[in-house]
């Protein structure tokens, strides 16, 4: 089959047939509290991800519209490359985290009221430390095209820059590359939210907590039966005769572990694959 020529595609594939296959195996064996709270984590984990996306494609849009557009105007250039040094210097798991905090602030205020309200709160706090990566890929995008022929003549020919750079350089020519892009954010959004929620989870931060988050893979990861599963598969390097054991009498945490790492590793696969098809 066709598909399975594009390495992309092939893991995308194996990544669905296995999340398929191991529902079904924790539907069977894991205990119907223990299955929801692992369905519910992983679909809460997937749905602040891809909103993450959405923010750091919006966010990363506006601020390469506005580092070219201010070009011109010297004080305000410095100043805004000033904001975005700031950012940068934060290092993302630790700006995530005082975002969370903030974030369990506002909820137990009652400021911010729960429900979706909740999550895309977190997608932004993500989006917030993650949007800089679009930004340049975007920026480098148009001053790549700015040196062509193509620019200057279209220019002339009295097209608005602004539909130039959107249409004729973002959409026609960079879609591929800011796709590839998304993806990528899309891993980096999982194992920051699987990070700082573990970290939360373990007590680090009173305000922000499982009672104020949604449920997700990293919360998860840090519940105390998933503490004792992980510990169970260190108890086989010593009794690999208990390995067995694993599948049944602690799925929980071995799912969720498996989960977090696995997805990780298919979408490096995803990304990779994708740059090679398209020769990026």
């Amino acid at each position: 089959m066709k598909i399975f020529k594009n390495k992309d595609a092939r893991w995308s594939l194996i990544w669905l047939l296995t999340i398929t296959l191991i529902s079904i195996w924790d539907a069977i064996f894991l205990n119907k509290p223990a299955a929801k709270l692992v369905v519910t984590g992983f679909v809460n984990t997937i749905v602040i991800a891809l909103l993450v996306i959405v923010f750091t494609l919006v966010l990363g849009w506006i601020a390469a519209m506005a580092e070219h557009y201010l070009q011109k105007n010297r004080f305000l250039f410095v100043l805004l490359n000033f904001f975005f040094s700031l950012i940068r210097s934060v290092p993302q798991v630790i700006g995530i985290l005082f975002g969370y905090i903030g974030a369990g602030i506002l909820i137990q205020r009652g400021i911010v009221p729960s429900g979706a309200a909740v999550y895309f709160l977190l997608s932004l706090c993500m989006g917030v430390f993650i949007f800089l990566e679009m930004a340049d890929c975007i920026r480098d995008r148009i001053e790549h095209y700015q040196k062509l022929d193509f620019y200057n003549a279209m220019l002339v020919c009295g097209i608005a820059e602004f539909r130039i750079i959107n249409f004729n350089i973002l959409w026609k020519n960079s879609r591929i590359h800011i796709f590839n892009k998304l993806i990528s954010v899309l891993g980096i959004a999982v194992f920051l939210q699987c990070s700082v929620d573990f970290i939360i989870s373990v007590g680090l931060s009173k305000v922000a907590n499982e009672i104020t988050l949604p449920v997700t893979l990293g919360n998860l990861l840090a519940n105390i039966d998933s503490k004792q599963d992980i510990l169970a598969i260190g108890n086989t390097l010593t009794h690999p005769a208990y390995f067995g054991h694993l599948f049944f009498e602690h799925l929980q945490g071995v799912t969720v572990a498996f989960c977090i790492v696995f997805s990780l590793l298919c979408l490096y696969h995803i990304a990779n694959g994708y740059a090679e098809r398209h020769k990026l």
